[in-house]
């Protein structure tokens, strides 16, 4: 090997590296002028994916996992900017399309497909332009795609399969459109949020715990499907139930349990559930007629327990909606890439790290005491000392001050194009309230 071919590919190793850390610096830079991309691409000694392996590109997802919030002081900004990145993308032409093909795109492949998956991230600022457009689907490759993944709240397997092919072959200027409408979302709530903060982001399903401008804490939850939304709301944390009792809305007896007793009468047995008239007396099942056209009126209450809908927490707050954030029993719905399909109120995974969380400012109240409660399986309502604000957002768009954009799904369908609400134009599986031991929140 010559000294000047060594010497290209240190510089093209050194470039990449560094446009890796850099993110959106490549966003800002007209996209293909076609002089520049012609020497990329008649670049020497292109398109062996086996010796152009490089670890720190092969771990492009790991990149755009930060603390910095979604919203705070600078949000506007960071959004304006990420605007203007992409006018900039969509006046030089936008991106290529990205066509299917009969074998799984991943590390090793080698297609003409992967010349335009090149384009396509090389545009949007996930991979290098020093890396070339070669038909190699290499390290370089499966770092920007994993890159791409995490930004777009994809699992970053490195594969494209297919819903990242659909995501990345959402036109650039309807991503712009995206960014312009939830430009104005930011805007609204641009305001003092508060030292210490709960952020729910709806089709994000996950949840910030922020405190003093930085992300100590970000879980992810399940969030309520199209027909049963979560709604968008302002308000504040103020106690936190151990062991809680849950009381099962009207909706959710006329919609899901009525019909379950029908094919079970032992149904309410089986999930502790008691029913309870407005004397504060118990009631059997069995005295009530289960094929009536309205369900009784009476109190569907569940005993606290492993089995309990809301399991460890409940986490309360005002609002008209009477939607609350919750632990579950089933905590594989946590593993779902579409996790919308609450019946409105939000569960959040890893759910005693935010009750901690919540409850450092409240005296007696440290991690060990919270476990000791939970494991007495005794029903315990702890106010806050301090209530905490918190905040249900829609924000499928966004882009904090660490300049990485990033979209979600527009899983209710606000953001006025089709295309964005991959859920319904894919058929993505959805669960339904059956998949928990209970139909229920």
């Amino acid at each position: 090997m010559s000294e000047k071919t060594g010497m290209d590919r240190f510089s093209r190793r050194a470039i990449l590296r560094s446009a890796l850390s850099a993110g959106a610096a490549a966003l800002a830079a007209p996209a293909f002028a076609q002089s520049a991309m012609d020497d990329v691409i008649n670049a020497p000694r292109r398109g062996n994916w086996d010796d152009q392996f490089d670890a720190r590109a092969s771990r492009g997802a790991v990149s755009v996992t930060s603390n910095n919030p979604v919203l705070g002081p600078g949000s506007v900004q960071n959004m304006q900017q990420a605007v203007a990145q992409y006018q900039m993308i969509v006046a030089n032409g936008g991106w290529p399309n990205v066509l299917p093909t009969s074998k799984p795109l991943q590390i090793g492949a080698v297609d003409s497909t992967v010349q335009a998956l090149r384009q396509r991230l090389i545009v949007s600022g996930d991979l290098s332009r020093d890396a070339g457009v070669s038909n190699s689907f290499d390290s370089y490759v499966d770092g920007a795609v994993k890159r791409f993944q995490a930004r777009h709240g994809l699992p970053t397997d490195g594969v494209m399969g297919e819903y990242s092919m659909k995501a990345i072959n959402v036109p650039a200027d309807t991503r712009l459109h995206q960014l312009q409408t939830n430009l104005v979302r930011v805007q609204a709530m641009s305001g003092d949020l508060g030292r210490r903060y709960v952020m729910v982001n709806i089709p994000a399903a996950y949840v910030e715990a922020v405190e003093d401008g930085r992300v100590v804490l970000r879980n992810t939850a399940v969030v309520g499907q199209i027909t049963r939304q979560s709604p968008i709301l302002n308000s504040k944390i103020y106690q936190v139930i151990l062991n809680p009792y849950w009381t099962a809305p009207r909706s959710i007896i006329q919609k899901d349990i009525m019909p379950l007793m029908r094919k079970d009468p032992t149904y309410l047995e089986k999930n502790n559930i008691r029913l309870i008239d407005g004397r504060g007396n118990e009631v059997s099942p069995s005295t009530i007629d289960w094929n009536a056209e309205k369900a009784p009126n009476l109190m569907f209450r569940q005993d606290p327990g492993r089995i309990n809908a809301m399991s460890s927490t409940k986490i309360d707050f005002h609002n008209e909606h009477a939607v609350y954030m919750h632990d579950t029993p089933q905590q594989g719905v946590f593993n779902k890439l579409m996790r919308f399909e609450s019946s409105g109120c939000v569960r959040v995974q890893n759910v005693r790290d935010l009750v901690v969380w919540l409850l450092k400012e409240t005296p007696g109240w440290d991690r060990q005491q919270i476990e000791r409660v939970i494991a007495g399986r005794q029903n315990n309502p702890v106010k806050l000392s301090q209530e905490v604000p918190v905040y249900f957002v829609y924000i499928t768009a966004w882009s904090a001050k660490d300049g990485v954009v990033q979209f979600r799904d527009d899983i209710y369908q606000k953001d006025g194009a089709q295309e964005l609400a991959l859920q319904t134009t894919t058929g993505i599986e959805r669960g339904s309230p059956d998949d928990d031991l209970l139909p229920m929140q």
